[in-house]
């Protein structure tokens, strides 16, 4: 549907293999942020970043150690009287795992029916690439940028973001910019120009049970000893009703509802229940709180999710013991106005309060980050609106993400900055999936998409 308003159009068009090729080469990179094993590889994509951010034309380029991965800056700064846009992404991947369910390799990007697949092809690695080719690109034809540019991308996205949410208040100076560009999120439906202007925010959460001092023999201590998985199974299921309906008291109370303008917008979209049912769930039925659509369920109220349990023997044949120890890993999303430390402290009561007998509980906080809603009457969201709409033909549609990009509220908090979310990915791409995928032509759309809004926002 591209009108080719893109004055990129044509460079991208010539440079099509090469810039294919490049990403390719960043993909195959395992920057897997949560295993030890590939710190090497994560410090590989931070200096594959930063070279290709300094072969883009871009300046004061460096590689920030932190206590975790690195974070990567650079930037473009002779656009006297022009605005800042301030260009976030993150090269750190989820682990691959289950590895058998891949048709391809992850980490051996290969394209098939127009999709790039392998682990990180959309998420980020794909889109925030296309920020720094659209840099590349005006810089080629120009010999100069619209607008004046920073660059801050990050290697703990996947785990957290503990690093640059260290950094960015320690540098507010250096990081100020008029507006956030973030490419991390995906059009709601193909061929149709999207921009997100709220997310849920995230506390993440191990809980740990703890029974017998030792594992035990089940056939002398069954029926008298506590078993830890058993205790934490009973735990978490009391959690959430059968409704899906939290019942962690405090858990609803500053939940901000959308309002009626944003509810009828989101009725007027494509959406199909029973397709979101076969094509992207795959199960017998949806679930959720009664009373509510999908998408206000997924957009617009919080969530809690066992990620995972670990605890007891699980290997091949047989071994009787009465497990000592459990763990869960366990997420809640939250919705604007829910603060993370209230949303931790009601979690922390409800687990003390209704650990089983002979069960001792604890809670370790992860990560948290509050959920939050961009002004869509923002000049910058305005111009960056009529950017995709102009290289797509339709109408921008306004929506809200289930998922959350912690850095946007910190961005917020700290820099005083609204984010434009542009994302170019779509609703079944896999992310944190096997057989994750990016639509190939769009990539080159982002890579134009993003040049023409540089060049709107800076006219």
């Amino acid at each position: 549907m591209s009108t080719n308003a893109s004055s990129l159009s044509p460079w991208v068009e010539s440079n099509r293999q090469r810039l294919l090729d490049e990403l390719f080469e960043l993909i195959r990179i395992p920057s897997v942020s949560t295993l030890p094993e590939h710190k090497a590889d994560v410090l590989r994509a931070a200096e594959f970043t930063a070279s290709k951010l300094k072969a883009a034309g871009l300046e004061n380029v460096e590689i920030i150690p932190t206590e975790g991965h690195p974070l990567v800056y650079a930037d473009w700064l002779h656009a006297d009287g022009k605005p800042t846009v301030l260009c976030y992404g993150h090269y750190d991947v989820q682990p691959p795992d289950p590895l058998d369910l891949w048709i391809s390799p992850p980490f051996e990007p290969e394209l098939r029916n127009g999709n790039i697949y392998a682990r990180g092809a959309v998420d980020d690695k794909g889109q925030f690439y296309m920020h720094v080719k659209a840099i590349e690109g005006l810089m080629a034809l120009h010999g100069k940028l619209p607008v004046n540019v920073k660059f801050l991308i990050e290697g703990e996205e996947e785990i957290g973001g503990k690093s640059i949410s260290k950094y960015v208040p320690a540098n507010r100076e250096k990081l100020q910019a008029d507006v956030a560009l973030v490419s991390d999120t995906a059009l709601y439906a193909e061929g149709l120009p999207t921009l997100c202007i709220g997310l849920r925010g995230l506390v993440y959460l191990e809980i740990t049970a703890q029974g017998a001092m030792r594992d035990l023999h089940s056939g002398l201590y069954g029926g008298a000893a506590p078993n830890a998985v058993f205790g934490l199974i009973e735990l978490l299921a009391k959690t959430k009703n059968s409704e899906g309906q939290i019942q962690i008291p405090g858990i609803y109370d500053d939940v901000a509802e959308p309002d009626a303008a944003e509810l009828q917008s989101w009725e007027s979209l494509p959406f199909s229940e029973a397709a979101m049912l076969r094509d992207e769930v795959g199960s017998t039925r949806l679930t959720g709180e009664p009373g509510r659509s999908v998408l206000e369920r997924v957009w617009s109220r919080p969530t809690l999710e066992v990620h995972g349990i670990a605890g007891g023997f699980t290997g091949a044949g047989a071994k009787t013991v009465i497990p000592a120890t459990a763990t869960a890993k366990v997420s809640l999303r939250l919705v604007p106005n829910q603060n993370p430390e209230k949303v931790v402290e009601a979690v922390r009561s409800f687990v003390a309060t209704h650990a089983p007998a002979g069960i001792v509980c604890s809670v370790n906080v992860l990560s948290d980050g509050p959920g939050l809603l961009v002004n869509p009457n923002h000049p910058a969201i305005a111009v960056a609106a009529q950017a995709f709409e102009d290289m797509m033909g339709k109408p921008t549609v306004f929506t809200r993400s289930g998922g959350s990009i912690p850095i946007v509220g910190e961005f917020h908090e700290y820099l005083g900055i609204p984010t434009i979310l542009m994302g170019l990915g779509l609703p079944d791409d896999g992310l944190h999936s096997p057989n994750e995928k990016f639509k190939l032509e769009n990539y080159y759309l982002g890579i134009e998409t993003v040049a023409h809004f540089l060049e709107k926002y800076g006219a």
